[in-house]
């Protein structure tokens, strides 16, 4: 083919796709960035092969002789469409500098032959079903943008990306890929984003972050780094987001912020990060965003937190905190979480554990104090007589009957820091945020497809978490009892092959024991949308059950969407493995101190009668002391014979109680 002859391109008549061809005009581009249209200058032979070869190795296939840079997926529904965009046009030539192809479903691995466009900027492959490496001969390209979101992705990155000193946005989040942070990306001085989390990256953090100074987002939740957080991360002091879960190995600090002003979302969550919240926090303005729950900080909230007049959501869940709640945390109408800790019981509230927003389920740990909500105290004990003995919960849907068992409703619309009892029966408490999905949180799932399961109307709903929740049965008869968790995976689907893409994990604890780690619903179901139930043995020995389903950061969060992540539960059944005592066989304390009562007073009256008795006999013996009176024993026919049968002429009078004879004798 000549240098002036337009490139073709075929696609072939199965193709369903793509309308595969996601190819956009270099007069569309070229205008939009300030570049001359020269829309109708062919590509370079060796564009057009390399083109012709990375689509054949994605899984599709090309037959057109249409000029590719005019090509565009006009089905695509992305902001972006997918595309294939040309410019620096020359004299003779343009040029590939972009390829965006999105939701697509392609396959196959990822090809070297990118490496031979050199003047791509852009490679957009995010939500398909790649998988393979990241090629080492990428790394020749002037990238400004690089994102592989939510593939199969697998290896290490490769040391040589360091080398790619334009790059801009980094987006690996969600696919299979381990080993260390490489220290040359340290070298990346125009990096601005960069996504790790949802792989499983090992070793520690490199010190070599602290060089990305242009920094504005660090996204590193679920994997599997170490800390600490070097010195060096006193020098990020562009960044507007920062979000880490998970970290082992830390030396219990925090991380050198200081200087990071510009931060908006600060996720520092089960890091066990200890020692007093630093008060710098305070000089952070733009933050709207604050989690940092999960960890063992003590002491006081700093008074500078209250000049966050711009924080939206703040959980500081499962702390050590000390002292009074601050004033402002209830009157500014916001999210704020602050269960379990151990705030000073003087100023705690009377009857309420949910005051607005603001979530206070045990955040008075430490108390004992009959005088608070029993819910403000550690393990939420049961306020009154225990009367229970058996809980069945339709997780995030209506009351239903399956067989002989009344599944109570569980349709509160719920939100990021939330506590609902319900008759002192149950309660659940939720905590968290879904960070990119702020509008529209659902913290309710719902299936939208056909169930083929037993008891489908179990599983059509869900209650869901970003974070942590808590379910309570309160009030509960002490013994052992089985506890039945019921989930199917209702989110991630197999309607398109990325969908597959997506891996929910999280733990579940019941009565602060961990009896499931990284739990994940779809790999134990053999798939999704079928029921999988998971039973365990409980022992209730002060009236309450406490089942915790958390979500550490492991797993996929973009996958089929933003914010499809943390525990997910269906139902929950807890029955009893003794025979409950009901009111109607057992007698109450006061009927048995009655009964006690009332056979005292008999033995009483008994012994008195008795005593009385006993002493008018020994008075009547007494009188009868000094006479000899023979002795002996007479039968009933000698007693009628003595007074000739009873016969009146014998009578002597009347008595006390009956009349008296005169008795003859015969010798």
């Amino acid at each position: 083919m000549g240098s002036g002859a337009v490139p073709k391109l075929f696609i072939s008549e199965g193709s369903n796709c793509f309308p595969l061809i996601l190819l956009l005009s270099v007069y569309i581009w070229s205008c939009f960035h300030g570049v001359e249209c020269q829309s109708h200058l062919p590509l370079p032979n060796h564009e057009v092969e390399a083109l012709r070869r990375i689509w054949l190795k994605l899984g599709q296939k090309w037959y057109s002789s249409t000029d590719p840079c005019t090509w565009v997926d006009p089905t695509s529904n992305e902001v972006v469409p997918g595309n294939v965009t040309c410019g620096s046009c020359d004299g003779s030539h343009c040029h590939v500098i972009s390829i965006i192809i999105r939701r697509q479903n392609l396959t196959g691995s990822l090809p070297d032959e990118f490496g031979s466009l050199k003047h791509l900027q852009v490679i957009a492959l995010t939500r398909n079903y790649l998988n393979g490496t990241i090629p080492v001969a990428w790394a020749s390209l002037p990238l400004i943008k690089l994102s592989l979101l939510g593939n199969r992705i697998s290896g290490r990155i490769p040391e040589e990306l360091g080398n790619i000193t334009s790059l801009k946005e980094l987006v690996l989040q969600d696919n299979l890929m381990g080993g260390p942070i490489p220290t040359s990306l340290g070298k990346l001085i125009n990096l601005e984003i960069l996504h790790l989390s949802g792989n499983n990256f090992r070793g520690e953090l490199p010190k070599a972050l602290g060089n990305l100074k242009n920094l504005t987002e660090l996204d590193m939740e679920g994997t599997s780094l170490e800390g600490p957080f070097p010195s060096s991360f006193s020098e990020l002091e562009s960044l507007n987001v920062l979000m880490v879960s998970s970290i082992k190995g830390g030396n219990g600090e925090f991380p050198p912020l200081e200087n990071s002003r510009q931060l908006k979302i600060m996720v520092l969550r089960n890091l066990s990060i200890s020692g007093a919240l630093p008060d710098y926090i305070g000089n952070m303005a733009n933050l709207i965003l604050l989690d940092l729950s999960f960890n063992n900080f003590a002491g006081q909230i700093p008074k500078s937190f209250g000049n966050l007049s711009n924080l939206d959501n703040m959980f500081l869940t499962n702390n050590k905190l000390t002292g009074e709640i601050p004033k402002w945390i209830f009157t500014r109408g916001q999210h704020y979480d602050l269960s379990y800790n151990n705030f000073n019981g003087s100023d705690a509230p009377k009857d309420y554990c949910q005051i607005g927003y603001v979530n206070l389920v045990s955040s008075y740990s430490s108390t004992d104090s009959n005088t608070i909500a029993s819910c403000l105290r550690r393990n939420n004990p049961c306020p009154v007589k225990p009367k229970h003995h058996n809980l069945f919960i339709n997780c995030g849907g209506a009351s239903l009957t399956i067989g002989e068992d009344e599944y109570e409703g569980d349709e509160n619309i719920g939100g990021a820091s939330d506590y609902h009892s319900f008759d002192e029966k149950w309660a659940y408490s939720s905590t968290g945020r879904f960070v990119h999905n702020v509008d529209n949180e659902p913290f309710i799932a719902t299936n939208l497809s056909v169930l083929n399961m037993l008891n489908p109307e179990l599983y059509m709903t869900a209650r869901l978490s970003p974070a942590s929740l808590k379910y309570y049965g309160l009030c509960l008869h002490n013994g052992n009892y089985t506890v039945k968790l019921h989930f199917a995976e209702i989110m991630i689907t197999a309607d398109e092959a990325y969908y597959n893409v997506g891996r929910r994990f999280f733990d579940v604890s019941i009565q602060g024991e961990e009896v499931l780690s990284d739990f994940n619903i779809a790999k134990e179901a053999n798939g999704t949308g079928k029921a999988i139930v998971k039973t365990f043995d409980a022992q209730v020995s002060e009236n309450t059950l406490e089942i915790h389903f958390q979500w550490t950061g492991q797993g996929t969060s973009f996958i089929p969407h933003k914010s499809v992540y943390g525990p997910l539960i269906s139902a929950i059944s807890v029955t009893p493995n003794f025979k409950p005592d009901t009111d109607e066989s057992k007698l109450s304390t006061g009927a048995i101190l009655g009964i006690v009562a009332a056979g005292c007073v008999v033995i009483a009256l008994i012994s008195t009668f008795i005593w009385f008795h006993q002493r008018r006999k020994d008075t009547e013996n007494k009188d009868l002391g000094g006479l000899k009176l023979p002795i002996g024993y007479f039968t009933m026919s000698q007693i009628r014979a003595a007074p000739g049968k009873f016969n009146l002429e014998n009578k002597l009078g009347d008595g006390g109680f009956e009349p008296l004879y005169k008795g003859a004798s015969k010798r």
